[in-house]
């Protein structure tokens, strides 16, 4: 079998804890808090009570006010200063935390090593920030383009280095499996399609010693995955279906994911507008939150078996492609009429939720850049969550609590009668602008097995920024809800 790697990664700085500040480093990064009579900057025993002094001083001088996220650079000091605001001391969190570490880390872009003194704050969060907003994936340029700033190298970071061990290497496995999540998202379609993106899954799935299985296209056909089948006969380059599990020996539960990968969306014959079409190399987003996921709960050593299911299909209208009005059977036997071929990703997780069903999890979480409705419901940021009632909030609150905003949504009444066909069990859409993202919910549910406790994502908004960046967010792909899916597992895992 082939392996294959990305062509391209974003590179991760090194990270360490030192005792002591480093004596060589091209830039000093500390906290600043808002107080009544401007800046204050918290005392630090590594840092000589002179230079503190002087600090405090030149940030009054230029007029910092300490608030969150502000970038303040010290002039006139051996080692170039830089404070970012951590706003009211009082109100720290870890998601502020995290943000401003993620502004810092990208005003430093450029500077290749950097030493980090926070005093007694969250070190995950700390890390995540910095490292998150560190990320620069370098794309494809050519020798005579514009050079970028180079990427932060490495960071010291004023700790513990026994410790903190153990948090210190949860955190960089976190921050690492988004990074994968992100490239993936970020690499381009003519680079990452299904038969690529499965031989990157079976290479990174090694490493991380996790089982991979991958279903081509004569497999999906002998077992009748006609969801998956329909969506990508269109494209010359057919569909794959891949399995990843981790299994540990004394796992206290089980927890299946499905994630959507479809690796270029045209629509299909119901065919997209052509405008910013090019950002449809992303709609593969709950495939790589999913892959990201699974290894990194494998790295981390979970006590928690953990299978995932990565449909991945290119949409494409060639004359093969599925129909509008065309009725598919999916594996497991329901039948559906296709409304819409631009309504596909319901269609690949259809036929992946009924597989997963069938390992009977204690628990079930699809994901999704799933529907245009979520940002109309939601915004560019938060998560749309259906499923079982209790374990839908509880995983919409983990969401919220580690910064990737998530919020539970309910599944129609209506949309049970909706959801019919006349000639086939369901439809894949009603053809109303109304509920779309529940809708879409709606139908997924019918795939669910019975008695499973079950959470669909819809991140179509928040796993791809098209704006600028912030904090610790890029543009382009955000690798949002990978931080919440580990975040659960480490939870699944604690357990007694």
């Amino acid at each position: 079998m082939s392996t294959a790697s990305l062509p391209v990664r974003a590179a991760l700085p090194e990270v360490e804890l030192v005792k002591k500040l480093p004596a060589s480093v091209d830039a000093l990064l500390f906290p600043a808090f808002t107080g009544e009579d401007g800046p204050e900057f918290p005392a630090c025993p590594a840092l000589d009570k002179d230079v503190t002094s002087t600090i405090l001083a030149q940030l009054k001088a230029v007029d910092a006010t300490g608030k969150a996220g502000e970038i303040t650079r010290i002039p006139g000091i051996d080692t170039p200063v830089v404070a970012v605001g951590l706003g009211s001391a009082e109100d720290l969190d870890d998601e502020a935390l995290r943000r401003a570490a993620g502004s810092a880390a990208r005003a430093l872009r450029g500077v290749s090593s950097i030493a980090v003194a926070f005093g007694p704050v969250s070190l995950s969060a700390l890390v995540e920030g910095l490292l998150l907003g560190a990320y620069d994936y370098p794309g494809f340029r050519g020798a005579d383009a514009e050079e970028a700033p180079e990427p932060i190298h490495s960071i010291a970071i004023l700790g513990d280095p026994k410790a903190q061990k153990d948090e210190l290497l949860a955190a960089l496995i976190t921050v690492e499996s988004v990074y994968l999540a992100r490239d993936l998202v970020n690499t381009p379609s003519s680079h990452l399609y299904p038969e690529t993106y499965a031989d990157v899954i079976r290479a990174e799935a090694k490493k991380a010693g996790v089982d991979v299985q991958v279903l081509d296209e004569k497999a999906l056909e002998k077992q009748e995955f006609g969801g998956i089948l329909a969506v990508g006969k269109g494209s010359a380059r057919p569909p794959r279906l891949v399995k990843l599990s981790w299994s540990p020996r004394r796992a206290r539960s089980s927890v299946a994911f499905v994630g959507k990968g479809i690796t270029f969306d045209t629509g299909g014959i119901s065919i997209k507008p052509s405008a910013h079409m090019e950002n449809m190399i992303s709609d593969m987003g709950g495939s790589a939150a999913v892959v990201a996921a699974v290894l990194g709960a494998a790295r981390m050593h979970l006590n928690v078996a953990v299978t995932g299911y990565v449909a991945l299909a290119e949409n494409m209208p060639d004359g093969n492609a599925t129909r509008p009005g065309d009725v598919i059977t999916h594996y497991g036997g329901i039948t559906s009429e296709v409304i819409n071929t631009d309504a596909e990703g319901r269609l690949v997780l259809a036929d992946a939720l009924a597989r997963a069903s069938e390992d009977k999890p204690d628990y079930l979480i699809d994901t999704a850049t799933l529907t245009g409705a979520q940002l109309v419901a939601l915004g560019v940021n938060t998560s749309g969550v259906m499923g079982t009632e209790t374990f839908r909030d509880r995983l919409a609150e983990i969401g919220r609590s580690v910064g990737e905003p998530a919020w539970a949504m309910p599944l129609l009444e209506e949309h049970e009668k909706s959801v019919r066909s006349p000639i086939a069990d369901i439809r894949n859409v009603d053809n109303t602008r109304n509920g779309g993202m529940l809708y879409a919910g709606t139908y997924l549910s019918k795939f669910v097995g019975e008695g499973i406790e079950w959470a669909h994502v819809d991140i179509a908004g928040p796993s791809f920024n098209e704006g600028s960046a912030k904090g610790y967010l890029p543009v382009r792909a955000t690798g949002v809800p990978v931080r919440t899916f580990l975040a659960l597992l480490k939870e699944l895992a604690e357990q007694s």
